[in-house]
C-alpha cells in the first residue's frame, strides 16, 4: 500500500493494518523528509492518545495529516506504533 499526497509517496508498506476502515502503516514506513512537527494532540476512548505530524511536499503543507498511535487502548493494540493519514492523502494498492 502507498500513501500519496501531491503526487508524492509519503509512506509505503506491504504491512498495513485495517482498523475501523482505515489503513494504518508502520511508523517506520513514513518518509520523514515529507513531515513537519505539529502541536496537535487528541484522545480516543478506543485508540488512546494520538500525536500528529503535518505533510510538507513541494512547498505545500497539509496540517495534522498524519496521526500516530504509540500507546493505543487495549482494544486497538493492532495499531500500536502505526500511523494513519487524513483526508486528502490517497491510499493506493
Amino acid at each position: 500500500m502507498k500513501a500519496i499526497w501531491h503526487g508524492t509517496v509519503v509512506a509505503e508498506s506491504d504491512d498495513t493494518v485495517v482498523f475501523e476502515g482505515e489503513h494504518y502503516f508502520p511508523e517506520a514506513s513514513l518518509k520523514r523528509e515529507y513531515t513537519l512537527g505539529s502541536n496537535m494532540r487528541s484522545m480516543c476512548s478506543i485508540k488512546g492518545p494520538a500525536t500528529y505530524l503535518s505533510l510538507f511536499v513541494d512547498g505545500d503543507v497539509l496540517p495534522d495529516a498524519v496521526r500516530l498511535h504509540a500507546e493505543p487502548g487495549e482494544a486497538a493494540q493492532a495499531i500500536r506504533g502505526r500511523c494513519v493519514f487524513a483526508r486528502g492523502v490517497a491510499i493506493e494498492d
